[in-house]
């Protein structure tokens, strides 16, 4: 006996309401998300912190100090040919990149610490992601209009209008992208000298590379990514919930104050029901489309301006505000159980990173304030490793580094101890064996000498033998040493 046919087309079976299972995509299409405008406390203080921002990023650059005669006086500056890194009066040579290390570990432990106090305030407010979608989405809302036009408009046929809208809006957001892409290279070169090439045509490929790399990834991220770098690409959000604790602030939705929810008009009685009209203004301003009204996401970046919305809708219906507040999760269940609202400040994890931040940042200030202006580097040469002269003595040969990390001209005696009857001649500072060789180093700068060194024979008890570089400054009795190795033949 043959089975039944299936009677779904092409052996699609069907699921409860009709869906066929080969139909269901194990990944859900992209809805585009129309934030609305929202005015309020938050609103203000992110156009605020947006404005302050955007004016350092633009500005820094063009920001003078003066170290001296030859020296780059943009205050800063990475300066990758010079190899220098500059910080208005802080200058980091390439050996002191460690300090950049220790300031990446205080960032991160600062973001752990601001994330443990206040939740994603990092991701509201002050992420460049942030900012210039921020930016972004007010030319759009401005070129555009609001919310309900933009998405009418969208949804519309292509008009004159609407071409035109588009355009203008692209074309903005293209000249905020090559900002932003040329002021990153400020960072790196002379901030005047640069722009002035950029538009000469003098400057190299590879500026130009950056410029266009920095440009089109402002425009994709901030233009067309939006909240998908926020929630999909960015690693923060999949570790950040372990920063937090039940005493942490974040944004909050009173479920036990705003349920159940329903529609409301103003002087309609709110006796056995929620506080919530379910008006959904808490979700259209949300720059994620998350409503928080379904508890903590992971596309909630803490941006606060649900709380404006939702305050705004409370006050037009004489309700207290706070029905979406910033707040913890122990004062939430406090204020449904009735009890008064604490604030935990001192917490386990809290103290932690309190601690940590202060050790960090005790050893680099005081490595930073006791770091020395001159440092030395000693190369033995291998090949040969060492030469027999006529008058038997052995001579061994090394290529001698002083760094000087000040803006001043600097003059040193070296002398070579450890070595019984050892004498020094360096090439272009002596013409004959001494005992000790004064070397100059100019201003900021590297001072390379090539050096030689003999022992007579007899007094080498060893095929090797430790050599110590003394190194003593003229002007300030400044002295350094380095510790290298003295061979001769077998013994």
């Amino acid at each position: 006996m043959n089975p039944s046919p299936d009677p779904t087309p092409s052996g699609k079976r069907k699921r409860k309401g009709g869906q066929s299972d080969s139909n269901v995509s194990l990944y859900a299409k992209h809805v585009k998300i129309y934030p609305k405008r929202v005015k309020g406390t938050f609103r203000t203080l992110r156009w605020s912190v947006l404005g302050v921002l955007l004016g350092l990023y633009y500005m820094i650059p063009w920001a003078r100090w003066d170290r001296g005669l030859g020296a780059p006086d943009q205050a800063v500056l990475v300066d990758m040919p010079g190899r220098r890194l500059y910080f208005f009066w802080i200058e980091i040579w390439p050996q002191e990149i460690y300090y950049l290390s220790g300031l990446l570990i205080l960032g991160a432990i600062g973001l752990f610490l601001v994330t443990a106090l206040a939740g994603r305030v990092w991701c509201g407010f002050t992420c460049p992601q942030t900012v210039w979608t921020d930016l972004f989405l007010l030319v759009e809302r401005l070129i555009e209009g609001d919310r309900n036009k933009r998405i009418k408009m969208d949804e519309g046929k292509l008009t004159v209008e609407k071409a035109v809208r588009k355009i203008v809006k692209h074309a903005a957001w293209i000249v905020i992208s090559v900002l932003t892409g040329g002021a990153w290279i400020w960072y790196f070169n002379d901030a005047p000298t640069v722009t002035r090439e950029l538009f000469t045509g003098e400057v190299s490929s590879t500026v130009y590379s950056f410029v266009a790399l920095f440009t089109a990834t402002t425009y994709l991220l901030a233009g067309w990514a939006r909240e998908q770098l926020c929630i999909y690409m960015c690693p923060w959000p999949r570790f950040q919930g372990a920063m937090f604790d039940e005493d942490s602030l974040i944004v909050t939705y009173e479920s036990w104050r705003g349920e159940p929810r329903g529609a409301a008009k103003k002087g309609d009685s709110f006796e056995n029901r929620g506080h919530c009209v379910d008006c959904e203004l808490c979700r259209h301003v949300c720059p994620t489309g998350v409503d928080i009204r379904d508890g903590q996401q992971m596309g909630c970046i803490g941006c606060a301006l649900c709380i404006d919305a939702c305050n705004e809708v409370m006050d037009k219906m004489a309700l207290p505000r706070g029905l979406i507040t910033y707040d913890s999760i122990s004062n939430q269940i406090n204020r449904e159980a009735g009890k008064p609202a604490r604030f935990n400040l001192f917490r386990p994890r809290i103290l932690i990173y309190a601690v940590i931040l202060l050790i960090v940042s005790g050893i680099m200030v005081f490595d930073f304030s006791t770091r020395k202006t001159v440092e030395i580097n000693v190369q033995r040469d291998r090949s040969p490793l060492f030469v027999t002269l006529s008058d038997g003595s052995v001579r061994n040969g090394y290529t001698f580094k002083i760094l000087n990390m000040v803006r001043q001209e600097r003059s040193f005696i070296l002398t070579a101890r450890g070595l019984p009857g050892a004498k020094i001649n360096a090439i272009g500072y002596t013409s004959d064996w001494i005992d000790e060789v004064t070397l100059p180093v100019k201003a900021d700068t590297v001072g390379t000498f090539r050096l030689f060194i003999k022992v007579p024979k007899d007094r080498l008890e060893e095929r090797s033998s430790n050599v110590k570089f003394h190194l003593l400054e003229v002007d300030k009795g400044l002295t350094i040493e380095q510790e290298s190795v003295f061979y001769g033949p077998e013994k």
